[in-house]
């Protein structure tokens, strides 16, 4: 997940929402994916990744039918309030900017709002742990690898010498705490993420992407390729489901995506066309890596695979540019992620306006968004554990749990407000009430699962 939220003050076309939406899921967990995708089996792995990418777009269609609703509700409320007694019937919905927990408010209980601010809190802590994890990891592979390139492609060990006497975990946390102070201080202001800002690291994202998966490529062209992948592994599947789940996050951020759109009729078909596409991708990333490299060299963060390995790249600057490539485009996206878990933190605790002492507001708040996700990075830096139980857990629930939530209560409140009669034109192709049991017995089987294999690999260690 790219981790940032676009932003919806000016409208733009629909090819414009699709290269936004792409963005918007293809991020971190893309570079996770390879050694995921290496642990469970190429085989398992495409059938796991087809099915998951299925339901991630199948609950798209939920929220975008969801934010119709809400929309159309709100109108009529609007109507009525001004037309006093008079009834008004919606002919048809139209999207609008409908914020989720907006979206929440209107269709759950109150109780279920509070659940969804949890998943979500849930979900930035996992995003903000991952994200202070891999920039110093990048940073140090960078500064303790080995960029003679003499040993060819080497997976070193947390205790192996950096400088001297100054092990790489050493280096690790040296960088982590350089991270922290340098974007921490962000978490105590507002920021913004800016249009060019986003320009750039996309057009940086699309560079790095595009150049490891043609020189995988080439490598494997050439017969040089190491990578002997199992057909099928069931140990390496439960992390793969986080990831995949992680990889494929967008449910929380659509309405500020989708809203500006300025043809909203084709955005059935720009979901339809997205999804595609980037099932595409991550397939083309993750094969092109399992073959090209040994799986027991894949790194968590698969640019690193580039950065000390002249078999695949020869030219330095290329090499930095890669293993540099996590730095600049995390950084970027870093302190959005803790300004919007710090408001949202503020709006669980206090929803109906007011503020708060200055100490509670421009300190307390701050630090429990700041404090427990750094504490998380330097315990581990295993991004794929992160990734795998942010995307398990807080994922199911955001791109699982919610999306049903709200089509259930957006399809049942509605009929009585509008009428039978009203046409809700974007509404979900999965328009029958089995698909939305179907998603939710999934999530709750999913949770099952990881949650046992869990247990089961704590209780043989």
């Amino acid at each position: 997940m790219a981790g940032g939220i676009t932003e919806s003050g000016e409208p733009y076309s629909p090819f414009v929402g699709l290269v936004y939406m792409f963005n918007l899921i293809v991020g971190t967990g893309a570079l996770t994916m390879p050694k995921a995708f290496a642990a469970a089996g190429w085989v398992v792995s495409i059938a796991l990744i087809s099915f998951l990418g299925f339901m991630s777009y199948m609950t798209t269609t939920f929220v975008i039918e969801a934010m119709a609703a809400a929309n159309a509700q709100l109108r009529w409320k609007r109507r009525k309030q001004e037309e006093n007694s008079k009834r008004v019937k919606t002919s048809e919905y139209k999207l609008c900017i409908t914020p989720v927990f907006l979206l929440f408010y209107i269709c759950c209980l109150s109780v279920g709002v509070n659940m969804f601010y949890i998943c979500i809190i849930v979900y930035l802590y996992g995003d903000m742990a991952i994200y202070a994890a891999a920039v110093p990891i990048s940073l140090m592979e960078v500064a303790c690898g080995n960029h003679s390139c003499s040993a060819g492609s080497v997976k070193y060990n947390d205790t192996d010498p950096c400088w001297g006497s100054v092990t790489r975990k050493d280096a690790y946390r040296v960088f982590l705490s350089v991270f922290t102070l340098l974007l921490g201080p962000f978490t105590f202001f507002n920021a913004q993420k800016t249009k060019y800002l986003q320009i750039l690291t996309s057009l940086m994202r699309w560079i790095a992407f595009t150049m490891m998966i043609v020189l995988a490529l080439i490598r494997i062209g050439k017969g040089a390729g190491e990578g002997r992948p199992p057909v099928a592994s069931l140990s390496g599947v439960p992390n793969l489901f986080g990831v995949c789940v992680y990889s494929f996050m967008c449910q929380h951020s659509l309405p500020s995506l989708v809203t500006p759109i300025s043809d909203k009729k084709r955005v059935g078909a720009l979901v339809v066309v997205d999804y595609v596409l980037i099932l595409g991708f991550y397939v083309l990333l993750s094969f092109t890596a399992i073959f090209c490299f040994d799986s027991s060299l894949l790194h968590d963060m698969y640019t690193l695979n580039f950065t000390d390995n002249c078999n695949v790249l020869d030219i330095p600057f290329l090499r930095y540019f890669l293993g540099l490539f996590p730095v600049f485009t995390i950084s970027t996206n870093f302190p959005i992620i803790a300004v919007t878990l710090r408001n949202n933190w503020k709006t669980l605790f206090h929803r109906d306006g007011g503020t708060y002492p200055w100490v509670v507001d421009r300190v307390v708040f701050p630090l429990i968004t700041l404090v427990p996700p750094i504490v998380v990075a330097f315990c581990t830096h295993n991004l794929e554990s992160l990734v795998g139980i942010t995307g398990s857990y807080a994922g199911t629930g955001i791109q699982y749990i919610v999306p049903a939530c709200l089509v259930f209560y957006a399809r049942r409140n509605m009929e009585p407000v509008v009428g039978r009669d009203a046409v809700n034109k974007h509404r979900s192709p999965f328009r029958h009430a089995f698909w939305v049991w179907f998603v939710l017995l999934w999530a709750a089987s999913c949770l099952m699962f990881v949650t046992a294999n869990i247990i089961l690999n704590d209780v043989k260690k």
